[in-house]
């Protein structure tokens, strides 16, 4: 996923495998995972940006497809679903979070995107970068990663640790330092060597358990998490490759998958797989049992234009990739770490689509025969200049840039405020000649205002951080403002092409919602592929922990996947009524998920009110916020069920069960009947009411 132009301010595996060298440095904790029949003696969570399931281009193989060897170990070995959802705006950063966490973006703190704005106290609006370390401080004053009860959310690696269990991370947001101001400055205080702070602190860290020896040697520093519940004392930490590297590789510096020295992650937002598998091999290979990694987007080329499915660079990317996969698990299991002793989860953040035009020639596959684009990149707009040309609307607003951009109308004027309403149904009714296909093209496919955003579980417990609507967009425009409001008619355009990119997120189009997830080891059902598996970045958390016997402070918004798991790797309160507890966790997505059955159709009920009449608008208002109040009270229940099940020993009785879902189904069917006309096909962007994702 690219990394550019945020919010008007920021921009953010074949041959040679060598057995593992004998290691002499310290040991490493005891861990003590409480896996049923103690086989799981591992993890390792690697996240990649923006890698497909599906295929972009239809004669091209999908990125996975061109990914044969990591392909190959999650279908023989373990399950790889493909009915899998992101968060709605499918940005990096709050796909993380609720893959680390098992929550909703309004329970992390981010669930905007890769950047997100705040009101200041002057009704202004200031902007700030996602990618930070968990003890982060929001541009609103209060904790970046922000929990429903107003303190930082809990900390993912806290349940490994207090377990003896030390936790590696390598270029994964949250988990080590991505900046330095003001990552590095709030931890440290200042950069202790500006020439290599970058090299030697970001992107690479150890949480160790207590009394761990890789933390005894002088190196470490509290780990320091005033907000966790119970407390965190006498929790230490390495930050970078100058305090990790000396510890699980003291013969010299850490290598790349390839042999290659790793001078530090200068940049951790980018790592080829190379490198970050490498590092953490030689994290595993020291004794560090769980292993979270980020692998950076193999669509991008450097500071050139993205590139385009089955161009000849992103095949080879692709290829370089897949062989660091085969040569890390090769590595791994010549070492005797395996699937057989070690979970592994593999799961995409992000998922863009290409915006790139035809390829030429028409018949290229990007194995035998390369493919170009002639025609290549998103469109661009100055929304700002539109408004003011088509609507005589010359409001202050900002927004931060994308697809699907939020709209922070300056002085924070309420719902029904007639400047606030005039803004939401001008920017509904934008069009726009489309210069690659000279049809015109309304620009906003659905809105949002802030109850239906709160309903969505993207409202946070900061009030400022809440935007003041938010356009679902055309996935092939890109949109931002202009420092000008000049008419249209004058240049620079207000809508052109851009060849530097052709890959847009944060539209809510059934393609950004369509991903996938792979898990490999003991207690996982050999599936293969698989689409019968409905799944969400959400329900990997609670899988993992359940598998591991251990468990969070707090419930999670996702569920164990069961369909995905051996029974006997269960606990026995939840494999006793496994058939319950998966029907409970169904009904529950269409009810709670984002993109869920109810999600989608009071999506569609808010756009409609939101292009009405103010009358019609304010009885919306009206029944959404009670309807939004029992669609919380209801899937808590329904969550403290399935939670209860999976960490609390507590059986789910069917009847209770049966009765919960046909009250989900109901209150769904309430606003199914609300929404109306508006969620016919063509006004929408699913492909069935019916829930099918």
């Amino acid at each position: 996923m690219r990394s550019r132009r945020i919010s008007a301010a920021l921009a953010p595996m074949l041959f040679g495998v060598a057995l593992l060298a004998a290691w002499s440095g310290p040991a490493a904790a005891a861990c003590e995972l409480r896996a049923r029949g103690g086989a799981i003696k591992r993890i390792v969570q690697i996240q990649l940006d923006n890698v497909h399931l599906r295929r972009d281009v239809a004669n091209v193989p999908s990125d996975l497809e061109l990914m044969p060897h990591l392909r190959d170990f999650l279908i023989s070995d373990g399950t790889l679903g493909g009915n899998h959802q992101t968060s709605p705006l499918a940005q990096q950063v709050p796909d993380a979070l609720t893959i680390l966490t098992g929550l909703y973006g309004d329970r992390t703190g981010v669930p905007i995107g890769d950047s997100y704005g705040s009101f200041r106290s002057d009704g202004r609006v200031g902007f700030a970068t996602a990618f930070a370390y968990w003890t982060a401080t929001g541009g609103d004053g209060k904790p970046l990663m922000l929990a429903d009860t107003g303190r930082t959310v809990s900390a993912p690696w806290v349940p490994f640790t207090r377990a003896g269990c030390d936790v590696g991370a390598v270029a994964t947001t949250g988990l080590a330092l991505m900046d330095l101001a003001p990552d590095v400055t709030n931890v440290f205080g200042a950069a202790d060597n500006p020439t290599n702070a970058s090299a030697d602190l970001l992107g690479i860290a150890i949480h160790c358990a207590r009394g761990s020896a890789l933390c005894a040697g002088g190196r470490a520093r509290p780990d320091r998490l005033p907000d966790e519940p119970g407390g965190y004392d006498g929790f230490n930490v390495l930050f970078g490759d100058r305090d990790v590297r000396p510890v699980i590789s003291p013969g010299g510096p850490v290598k790349d998958i390839n042999g290659q020295i790793i001078a530090g992650l200068a940049n951790p937002f980018a790592p080829t797989a190379a490198q970050s598998l490498g590092y953490a091999a030689a994290m595993l290979e020291a004794g560090v049992p769980v292993v979270y990694v980020s692998i950076g987007d193999a669509h991008t080329q450097g500071a050139q234009r993205s590139l385009g499915p089955g161009e000849r660079a992103h095949v080879e990317r692709l290829a370089a990739d897949d062989k660091a996969f085969k040569t890390f698990i090769d590595r791994l299991a010549a070492g005797g770490i395996s699937q057989r002793n070690t979970l592994f989860i593999v799961v995409p953040t992000g998922n863009d689509r290409f915006v790139g035009g035809s390829p030429s020639p028409p018949d290229c596959n990007g194995v035998t025969l390369p493919c170009t684009y002639p025609q290549t990149g998103e469109i661009d707009t100055a929304i700002n200049r539109l408004l003011a040309t088509q609507r005589r609307n010359v409001s202050a607003f900002d927004i931060a840039f994308g697809s699907a951009p939020p709209f922070y109308l300056q002085g924070n004027p309420q719902a029904t405020d007639p400047l606030m309403r005039t803004l939401q149904q001008d920017v509904g009714k934008l069009t726009v000649l489309n210069p690659i296909t000279n049809k015109t093209d309304r620009l906003a496919a659905m809105l949002a205002d802030r109850a239906q955003l709160r309903l969505l579980h993207m409202i946070t417990a900061s009030p400022a951080r809440a935007p003041s609507f938010l356009m679902f967009g055309d996935p092939q425009y890109f949109h931002q403002t202009s420092p000008s409001s000049a008419d249209c008619a004058q240049p620079p355009a207000c809508a052109a092409i851009n060849p530097s990119f052709v890959w847009t997120s944060g539209d809510i189009q059934r393609i950004a919602g369509d991903s996938w997830f792979g898990i490999v080891g003991p207690g996982v059902t050999h599936l293969g592929q698989t689409t019968d598996i409905r799944s969400h970045h959400a329900d990997l958390r609670p899988t993992m922990l359940a598998l591991l016997g251990l468990s969070d402070s707090y419930a999670h918004d996702g569920a164990v996947l069961v369909d995905a798991l051996d029974t006997t790797a269960l606990p026995p309160e939840l494999a006793s009524g496994r058939d319950t507890f998966a029907a409970l966790a169904r009904a529950t997505k269409d009810l709670d998920d984002p993109l869920g059955r109810l999600g989608r159709y009071s999506l569609a009920w808010s756009t409609q009110a939101i292009r009405g009449g103010d009358i019609g608008y304010r009885r919306y208002l009206d029944a959404i916020g009670a309807i939004t109040a029992r669609r919380d009270a209801l899937a808590g229940e329904m969550k403290a069920q399935l939670d209860g099940a999976a960490f609390a020993r507590r059986r789910i009785n069917p009847a209770d069960a049966g009765s919960l879902v046909a009250r989900a189904e109901t209150l769904i069917n309430e606003v199914e009947d609300l929404a109306g006309g508006n969620i016919a096909p063509a006004a929408r962007p699913w492909k069935a009411a019916s829930g099918q994702q």
